[in-house]
């Protein structure tokens, strides 16, 4: 099947699952199921066009398919954030904290967070990606370390509210903070629209993109900027899923065969919006609400990063 009809059935699939997300079971009360319903799809959408996008942008930049922008902290400060809150200050300042200023410290803190890293590490000469993401890694735990160390030290009604905040939810989003996401997260589509042009080439490595005329560390380190934007948005939207963007963008890499971005982010983008939403109203439908679609797809995201691991360590 051609790529482009691939493209087509995956964009058929995805409204169909939209849509039917929107109507299934809505009764006669459309005045209030839908516009309920269509602040939570888009969250969706928002959501998984932005880790699926900045996911495939960070394995071109890597040059590794098994790892995500997650390697780099992110999550684990955010999950940081929540806990300090609660541990310093009680449950109640981060129930009385207006979500618009719990969503911009969150965004603040995190793309922060990435700046002073990127700075750090790119400030020398002779740094690799390598060494970025080795650093990720070492924060990251340290984040995960002392967020697991206030967490035992809390009262376990206040853990609760911590714990509330350690799964994604598509249900406490405001039109508002949807708003501001979707006008960040366009800008940012402008302007990685200059650098489109390069990720072909980028995905050949650092040596072949320099030999082929490209500046590489200009266009990495921008590149790096608008993943560390995008997840910070996406996480502070809805609280942290961390294996759905390796999940869809190597999904996207078996079924379109191609080096072509053109082809493989849309594709990613849409296989995201499959997964999400389909997750989401299993989810809804099947489990009653019993668990969260981001414990669904991290099962499946871990099993299969597992099996990644697996196939490239038979391929060595």
């Amino acid at each position: 099947m051609h790529n482009k009809v691939k493209i087509t059935v995956l964009a058929a699939v995805a409204l169909s699952l939209i849509i039917t997300f929107i109507f299934i079971q809505s009764g006669t009360n459309w005045g209030y199921v839908l516009p309920r319903r269509g602040i939570k799809i888009l969250a969706i959408v928002l959501t998984a066009a932005a880790i699926a996008f900045s996911t495939m942008v960070f394995q071109t930049i890597t040059n590794n398919r098994i790892l995500t922008p997650s390697i780099l902290g992110l999550d684990s400060l955010y999950m940081l954030f929540q806990t300090f809150i609660v541990y310093f200050f009680g449950s109640a300042a981060l129930s009385l904290m207006s979500k618009h200023m719990h969503f911009a410290a969150s965004v603040g803190l995190m793309v922060v967070f990435s700046g002073v890293l990127y700075k750090i590490i790119f400030k020398r000469d002779g740094q690799n990606i390598y060494f970025l993401l080795l650093i990720g890694i070492i924060m990251g735990t340290l984040f995960q370390s002392v967020s697991s160390f206030m967490q035992v030290m809390i009262d376990p009604n206040e853990f609760l509210h911590v714990q509330d905040k350690m799964f994604a939810s598509f249900n406490r989003i405001g039109s508002d903070l949807l708003t501001v996401s979707f006008i960040v997260v366009l800008g940012v589509a402008v302007y990685f629209w200059k650098f489109a042009k390069y990720l072909d080439v980028l995905s050949l490595g650092k040596e072949h993109a320099i030999n082929l005329g490209i500046n590489y560390d200009h266009v990495v380190k921008r590149l790096l900027i608008l993943v560390a934007i995008l997840i910070s948005i996406s996480t502070a939207l809805v609280g942290p899923i961390t294996f759905l963007g390796l999940l869809v963008a190597n999904v996207a890499h078996q079924m379109f065969r191609t080096y072509r971005h053109s082809i493989l982010i849309p594709g990613s983008i849409l296989i995201s919006i499959v997964a999400l939403v389909g997750g989401q109203l299993i989810v809804e439908r099947v489990f009653t609400f019993t668990t969260t679609v981001s414990v669904v797809i991290n099962l499946i995201g871990g099993i299969y990063f597992i099996y990644l691991l697996l196939k490239e360590n038979k391929s060595w």
